[in-house]
């Protein structure tokens, strides 16, 4: 018999003997199981030659348990309790009643992608709990292919060597932006040409990020050489550091809105922009909290 099956079987054996232990009477348990007399009998039967012991004492008003019937009894409550709650876990699971996402991002997928996703779906399935990891992209990948996390919002191109490991799905353009304080000489043009940015201060992103890399390739080809004063990795501590310091920096148009005391600046000859993707790993299936939220991000990319 298969091993499945034989389970299966064995673990409805116990459940009929523990219901007869209940019952007190191999009649009044048949009832409760919805089987006749008989087949009840060939179940418990059944498990005693399994077991080899006798189990129960038939007597005229019932049944009662042997010494061996209490032992097997109380390890079988255990058994059948277990199984009985790894059903209802598994599906709730599959309901998406409960459940984690394990997913990662950099600093511009985590502080403005995510959020908005993750509350807009936990409004409608509140146990599904959410783990985030913060981190530049090509970490993400390396984690996303050794099952650290099952998804993660990363930079395109991914790293070459991943390529063969990672199914990508594109999830949005990110536009990136000259950002200046409003007090910068950049602010009050309509339009600032790129060269004008040569030997700039520039507050920048942690070299190597994915981001990072992507600017600075950018300003080679635009023949423009700026001076990175200051690294940092967040958006708003970018921002920050503008409007205090009066440098320039290159963010994402995600991360600027409702800024305060910087504004965008207007480049001509100039553009720079990149594909946000979701990486999970080839061949393997996503949890379901993980299938239902990847579906919610590319809802998401479908409003952008």
């Amino acid at each position: 018999m298969d091993a499945t099956l034989q389970a299966m079987t064995d673990l409805l054996l116990l459940a009929s003997f523990l219901e007869t232990a209940d019952a007190g009477g191999i009649t009044a348990a048949a009832k409760r199981l919805f089987v006749t007399q008989p087949a009840l009998s060939r179940r418990l039967q059944q498990l005693e030659r399994e077991l080899g012991v006798t189990l129960l004492e038939r007597r005229a008003t019932g049944v009662a348990l042997t010494a061996e019937g209490r032992l097997v009894a109380r390890e079988a409550r255990e058994l059948v309790e277990r199984y009985e709650l790894m059903r209802q876990n598994a599906t709730a699971l599959a309901n998406l009643e409960q459940g984690v996402v394990r997913i990662g991002g950099g600093a511009t997928a985590v502080a403005f992608v995510l959020p908005e996703a993750i509350a807009r779906f936990q409004q409608e399935r509140s146990g599904v709990v959410f783990q985030v990891k913060e981190a530049g992209s090509r970490e993400v990948e390396r984690d996303v292919a050794a099952e650290r996390l099952e998804l993660g919002v990363v930079t395109l191109p991914i790293e070459p060597a991943l390529a063969g490991e990672l199914e990508v799905t594109p999830l949005r353009t990110d536009r990136i932006v000259l950002m200046a304080a409003d007090a910068h000489p950049f602010a009050r043009r309509k339009r600032v040409a790129v060269g004008k940015l040569d030997g700039e201060d520039i507050v920048g992103f942690e070299a190597p990020s994915a981001i990072r890399s992507l600017i600075d390739g950018a300003l080679r080809e635009a023949g423009v050489r700026v001076n990175v004063v200051m690294e940092l990795r967040s958006i708003p501590a970018i921002l920050r550091m503008v409007e205090t310091t009066g440098r320039l920096a290159f963010v994402s148009r995600l991360g600027v809105e409702g800024a305060r005391g910087v504004r965008p600046v207007a480049l001509t000859g100039l553009s720079i922009a990149r594909k946000l993707a979701i990486v999970q790993q080839r061949g393997r299936p996503l949890s379901p909290a993980a299938t239902a939220f990847k579906a919610e991000l590319l809802r998401s990319r479908r409003k952008a």
